[in-house]
């Protein structure tokens, strides 16, 4: 049992520095389009917050997980007696690393049962604009610029080839990104040349479901006088 919770309490402690110095440095650095500063954080400096908390847990193990059995007193001692351990565990100690565990495996369970692979496979969000009559597109696909932003992250979305498009007499833009995280926060956003960055909220709960077709048009959420026009659909790799 000791051996199993000193195991413990070193695996917690490197997690615990793991993620702490991970989220660190991704809370000083700020959010990123790509997700680049969140992969390096995580990968390249979050071990070395993994071996100062797995140090910290087995000093944490032996300074307070291990307590000293009290002296026996002279009356009660015999020369038969079995020597006393010097050291028991230390219940609360035990208990709270204990408890620690449970929750992450309980927490780690419901994301491995939430997660895309086992329910829907990868989401791809379809997006497409209609800008208003008259209203040209740009000719190069680097003036486009629409970004997908999931509860603090940030993704550029794919422009396929026949990225210009047309309903009826008013220019169309597709684009597609996926979908990575479990939030409610979800919202695009489209810049053209000449034009002043707008808004759409996508209306998904947090783990959503594949729709089944185009979301209803609807503008920008702060009023523009370009009036380009938004709708959405989600799909499932099953």
């Amino acid at each position: 049992m000791r051996f199993i919770l000193g195991l413990l309490s070193a695996v917690l402690g490197a997690l615990a520095g793991w993620s702490a110095l991970a989220a660190l440095v991704v809370m000083l650095a700020g959010p990123d389009r790509d997700g680049g500063i969140a992969m390096g954080a995580f990968f390249d400096i979050g071990p070395i917050g993994g071996v100062v908390g797995l140090i910290a847990g087995v000093w944490l193990f032996v300074r307070f997980g291990l307590v000293r059995n009290a002296a026996p007193s002279p009356a009660t001692e015999t020369p038969s007696a079995a020597p006393r351990p010097a050291t028991r565990l230390s219940f609360p100690f035990a208990a709270t690393v204990l408890l620690i565990t449970a929750i992450l495996g309980w927490w780690g369970w419901y994301e491995l049962i939430r997660s895309p692979n086992l329910s829907h496979g990868f989401m791809t969000l379809a997006i497409e604009f209609r800008l208003p009559a008259g209203m040209t597109l740009p000719d190069n696909e680097q003036d486009v610029q629409i970004v997908v932003e999931e509860a603090q992250g940030y993704a550029n979305a794919m422009l396929p080839a026949n990225w210009r498009a047309h309903d009826g007499d008013r220019k169309a833009i597709i684009a597609s990104a996926s979908l990575m995280y479990k939030t409610r926060h979800r919202a695009v956003s489209l810049t053209l040349p000449g034009l002043p960055t707008q808004s759409w909220p996508i209306d998904l709960p947090s783990d959503p479901d594949p729709t089944p077709g185009f979301s209803p048009w609807r503008v920008a959420s702060e009023p523009s006088p370009a009036k380009i026009e938004m709708h959405f659909r989600l799909s499932a790799d099953r």
